[in-house]
């Protein structure tokens, strides 16, 4: 397939997680002539109401931004996100819910009784690193095929994968069809998937924010080289000696889980080992109030400046732990 001819789109949705390439791939957009009234943001909640994954301040910051940009923003989840399905022991999994331009919509949560009672493991199979499906791969699905405003319509959605991130994800395509495509089907639903940054070096990301002045998160500024959740099962050794800094409380109830669990995230050493042999980011020693902002649920500052006032955060082209 070609590339997308985004003026034949009746919805197009970014799965945005306000890191730098999803907000890059809404920046792209623009530059294209897409009117931010016609895009949507998807942003899905890992922890729906609990605080144990995600980091705190993100969720306003991207509220403050989508109005800034002038984009819709609809919040998703599964309910109980991560931990929920985490600890889940003889039970279904949990319901997902969405907003939708008419209110939010909660279905499914009656299927088959299972235990998991494991974190989700450092792997590329998804079977086994089962937080990207479930809490929010999954999630857009469902998010996709139960919305009427869908059928007998042209949806692009629009997801922030770069080729040079894993030797996986330089596999996917750029355009294709989504998963929940049915233009052949009785609703004809036609939904494409597309990956407008798949190419992009990570120099092309920052430049593109910086065009448009976009202030981005908190953990780039402290160091982190990449929005995941703050406490991400494929953290590297210095990224949790800085967790452990930062929040000793959250490290020690993720080490605690690995205990009741007796099955630790990494299969060669627990969480403790792992920032033993780490250094914890600079940024983060020297900037504690920005610690205490990013832990924060509010956002306090800007989320636009001016583009000669626009700074390259510290953590810029730094530690890339993610998915491989």
């Amino acid at each position: 397939m070609s590339g997308p001819d985004l003026a034949s789109y009746d919805h197009i949705i970014v799965a945005c997680s306000f890191g730098k390439d999803s907000l890059a791939c809404t920046l792209h957009l623009l530059e294209c002539g897409v009117p931010p009234e016609r895009i949507e943001w998807w942003h899905h909640l890992v922890d729906d109401e609990a605080d144990v994954f995600d980091w705190p301040h993100v969720t306003d910051y991207g509220s403050h931004l989508a109005d800034a940009l002038r984009v819709k923003l609809y919040f998703s989840a599964r309910q109980g996100g991560i931990v929920r399905e985490m600890l889940r022991e003889d039970a279904p999994t949990a319901p997902v819910w969405f907003d939708t331009p008419k209110g939010r919509v909660t279905m499914g949560g009656h299927g088959p009784r299972n235990t998991r009672r494991r974190f989700p493991q450092v792997s590329a199979n998804l079977s086994v690193r089962w937080c990207s499906p479930y809490a929010k791969i999954m999630v857009a699905d469902t998010a996709l095929r139960n919305q009427a405003r869908f059928h007998h319509a042209r949806t692009l959605f629009v997801t922030g994968e770069r080729a040079a991130e894993s030797a996986n994800r330089a596999r996917y395509a750029a355009f294709e069809p989504h998963r929940s495509d049915l233009r052949d089907g009785r609703a004809r639903r036609h939904v494409d998937h597309y990956r407008p940054v798949h190419g992009w070096s990570e120099v092309e990301v920052w430049e593109c924010l910086h065009r448009h002045g976009v202030i981005a998160p908190l953990p780039y500024r402290l160091g982190f080289g990449r929005l995941s959740c703050l406490t991400c099962i494929f953290m590297s050794a210095n990224q949790a000696a800085t967790l452990r800094y930062m929040d000793g409380q959250r490290f020690a109830g993720l080490c605690a889980w690995e205990r009741a669990f007796g099955c630790t995230i990494r299969r060669d050493r627990d969480l403790s080992a792992l920032a033993d042999t780490g250094e914890v980011f600079a940024p983060v020693l020297a900037r504690p109030d920005l610690v205490r902002r990013a832990l924060s649920r509010r956002w306090r500052g800007r989320v636009l400046c001016a583009p000669s006032h626009w700074q390259m955060p510290a953590g810029a082209f730094g530690e890339n732990a993610g998915p491989v």
